[in-house]
């Protein structure tokens, strides 16, 4: 039963906001303690998983090419991202470092927010990691500036906590604006992989292609709750996200001289291994 209601954690949240926002509205305070209770109780649904553990994570060929450092990945800790919700409990974020003297951190000094197109990770292809089916694909968010200077962290901060979810209540849209321009693959079996913070007007795809695994779907961009350019990659049970649950996944990679078949982690640089598989399994 908990598991089905942690399905609709973000919903609970969401309705909650209205009623409670719009108390002088309806001035009903029984109704403005409903949305107090609906919040509470999605916050702590947002740590309660929507699907048993224990399956086996789907093989994929790796969306990305070149030299990449793992972020936030569930081969460190799972929820990866501290929150089961959207279907991102083993979600993984990719930054794009291609050069070896080049250690990656998650802040640089400065107060002003750097321009995205500074970023290796900027403009890279992002591809499909198995044959599938596009579900939903958009493109029309903005990229902003970098926020990974002190100043600018703070900022992404109030704004992951409180205009992107006001943004998300008031077109009833939840998660788009932290998700940024997205696509999402059926990949077959009850499995559905997406790619987020996607460049503006980078699809190469639209609703209702079939692609096939190396297709080019888009292109990494900063749209959405990001400090960076970068791409976020998940797999899920539902096409959206709203009640979805999250699937765990795997792919072959070489890092430290040695070829393994999961996820990296530990902030340590990788290269995609050859030899992928080019469908789910």
């Amino acid at each position: 039963m908990h598991r089905t209601l942690a399905r609709f954690r973000t919903l609970f949240v969401l309705l909650g906001m209205g009623l409670a926002l719009t108390a002088p509205l309806h001035g009903v305070g029984a109704v403005t303690v409903a949305g107090f209770v609906l919040i509470a109780a999605g916050v702590v649904l947002i740590f309660v998983p929507g699907a048993a553990s224990g399956r086996e994570p789907v093989v994929l060929r790796c969306p990305v090419e070149g030299r990449w450092v793992p972020v936030n990945s569930p081969a460190d800790k799972v929820p990866s991202h501290g929150t089961h919700e959207l279907g991102q409990a083993y979600a993984i974020d990719l930054v794009h470092v291609p050069d070896p003297d080049r250690e990656w951190r998650p802040l640089r000094k400065g107060l002003l927010a750097p321009r995205p197109e500074t970023f290796p990770a900027f403009g890279r292809a992002v591809t499909a990691p198995a044959d599938g089916v596009v579900v939903q694909a958009g493109d029309r968010q903005r990229d902003h500036w970098g926020r990974n200077t002190p100043l600018a962290f703070a900022y992404l901060l109030v704004e992951g906590l409180v205009f992107r979810p006001v943004l998300s209540l008031l077109t009833l849209s939840a998660g788009r604006f932290v998700i940024g321009n997205s696509v999402v693959l059926d990949l077959g079996d009850g499995v559905y992989a997406l790619f987020a913070h996607l460049r503006h007007g980078s699809l190469r795809v639209r609703k209702g292609d079939r692609v096939r695994a190396g297709d080019v779907l888009a292109e990494v961009g900063n749209s959405g709750n990001t400090s960076e350019p970068h791409l976020h990659f998940h797999l899920m049970d539902r096409p959206r996200p709203l009640a979805a649950a999250g699937l765990p996944f795997a792919f072959r990679y070489e890092s430290d001289g040695e070829t393994h078949t999961g996820v990296p982690g530990g902030r340590r640089p990788f290269v995609p291994a050859t030899g992928e598989p080019a469908s789910a399994s």
